[in-house]
């Protein structure tokens, strides 16, 4: 019965996407945004204070080498900014056809992105008091707090690409795939700088110089593809020169083998962005349009593009509340004590097994959350409610620059 009903739910959804439906872009999309959830949930982990009870953020890359390389996988930006760069540069040719201005459309892809993010911001305003009067620690609430802030930042980056995008396109106009080696030598520029042998005199503030070159390179790449100047030789160019730049940064150079932040290492490639983190977005960014084809066949079947479309449909609620849904998890799990996978320090093969058991709990009281927070992403109802959404939102944001 279950079987005959996911059957035709996937028929109806399958006949009704339009034949022009460029499914392989979509399939990025939800593989990328379905990495990060993962990534989270599997490279950040709990451990649980004996004396107080209190909930502290912990990693598995700090006692296990081995996650470092699964990171590689994990970490999807390069596909994330790829495809939000190709989906942009469609969308403002789309608007521009129709007589729209260039801030018009600006503006309203501006909304799309702010509209959950205020919302979880307002929601986590309201939950710190409630948490506080029930009794959890301060501690215990605060790091929920960085756990809500960590991937939220991703949408500032991507709304300054946004704004970017006229000037990215013209660049592929003119350049064509080219477009985006100058942003990859800014990068190996400032990376030399501080990494050189002259890296104690150069001030703490220059690694920031890589955030928006590093960034904007896979953005770029997504540009350039959409205006159709990205051939597959350019594609095989990434593939296999960023491969071989990543192994020599690797090897040679000795840069961290993990693509996000350490716990007690000083040295991080993805805060800001270092050459071996766009090294990997090239390698990705080259696989995955040489790879759109067989991809765009592959969803042609209906039970394998029904989940596509249901990510693509929550991506934002993805995005913005899967580490609040971790947390929900987590939180009665401490007064448990130490419930292996869940509060137990990350430290051991065994917590990884236990990990992967709770990932499917993470993802029910994800989708749990995600009917109730996708209202968020609508337009919404009433001045009111946008009052009272921005002036909660401004409260948690008050507070994230306290404790995160």
């Amino acid at each position: 019965m279950a079987r005959d009903l996911l059957l035709r739910t996937a028929a109806r959804i399958d006949a009704r996407t339009p034949a022009t439906r460029d499914r392989a872009l979509d399939g990025l999309r939800a593989l990328a945004l379905l990495a990060v959830p993962v990534g989270h949930w599997m490279l950040g982990g709990f451990t649980l204070s004996p004396n107080d009870g209190v909930l502290h953020n912990a990693s598995p890359l700090a006692s296990l080498g081995f996650f470092a390389p699964l990171s590689w996988g994990l970490q999807l930006l390069g596909v994330f900014f790829l495809v939000g760069g190709h989906s942009s540069a469609h969308s403002l040719e789309r608007a521009r056809a129709r007589g729209a201005a260039t801030t018009d459309w600006l503006r309203g892809r501006i909304l799309r992105l702010v509209r959950p993010v205020l919302g979880v911001a307002a929601v986590w305003a309201l939950l710190i008091p409630l948490l506080r009067a029930a009794g959890v620690p301060e501690g215990t609430v605060r790091t929920g707090a960085v756990l809500v802030v960590q991937p939220l930042w991703y949408i500032g980056v991507y709304l300054v690409l946004t704004a970017l995008t006229p000037l990215c396109r013209t660049l592929a106009d003119r350049l064509g795939g080219w477009a985006a080696a100058p942003l990859l030598g800014a990068v190996a520029v400032v990376d030399l700088l501080r990494y050189g042998p002259w890296a104690a005199a150069m001030p703490s503030w220059l690694a920031l110089l890589n955030l928006l070159p590093g960034w904007l390179f896979g953005y770029q790449l997504g540009v350039c593809w959409a205006r159709g100047r990205l051939p597959r030789f350019g594609a095989r160019l990434l593939l296999l020169g960023g491969a071989a730049l990543f192994a020599v940064l690797l090897l040679v150079f000795h840069y961290p083998a993990s693509m996000v932040g350490v716990p007690g290492v000083a040295r991080t490639n993805s805060h800001p962005p270092s050459l071996l983190v766009l090294a990997l977005a090239s390698v990705q960014c080259g696989a995955a349009i040489l790879l759109r084809e067989r991809l765009g066949r592959l969803l042609r079947r209906p039970l394998l593009w029904l989940p596509v479309v249901v990510v693509n449909l929550g991506a934002m609620t993805v995005f913005c509340w899967h580490q609040t849904a971790m947390f929900a998890v987590a939180l009665p799990g401490s007064l448990l004590g130490a419930v292996p996978g869940l509060t137990t320090a990350p430290d051991s093969l065994g917590w990884v097994l236990a990990r992967l058991a709770w990932l499917p709990v993470f993802a029910l009281v994800l989708a749990g959350l995600g009917r109730y927070a996708r209202r968020f992403d609508a337009p919404w109802p009433s001045r009111t409610w946008r009052t009272v959404t921005a002036a909660g939102a401004a409260l948690f944001a008050v507070y994230a620059l306290g404790v995160v």
